[in-house]
């Protein structure tokens, strides 16, 4: 009888896929959050929440995509 594997279960993915969407959305407010800080300490507030966004989103998807290709790399064998 052959052992299913845990990538086989629709839930690891909904989870995978979940863990992802968090990962992101935590990043960005960390950057928001950053920028806004600054902001308020340098002046021009809106220019570096922005700055702190973007900076946050390009962190997320860096992140996200170190942990699909972990992943990816765990189901080669």
């Amino acid at each position: 009888m052959n052992k299913k594997d845990r990538r086989d279960n629709p839930l690891f993915a909904a989870g995978l896929v979940g863990a992802l969407g968090v990962q992101v959305a935590v990043c960005i407010f960390l950057g928001y959050w950053a920028g806004s800080y600054l902001g308020s300490r340098y002046g021009n507030e809106k220019g570096w929440a922005l700055g702190g966004i973007l900076v946050g989103l390009a962190v997320g998807l860096l992140s996200a995509i170190l942990l699909v290709k972990k992943v990816m790399e765990e189901t080669d064998g």
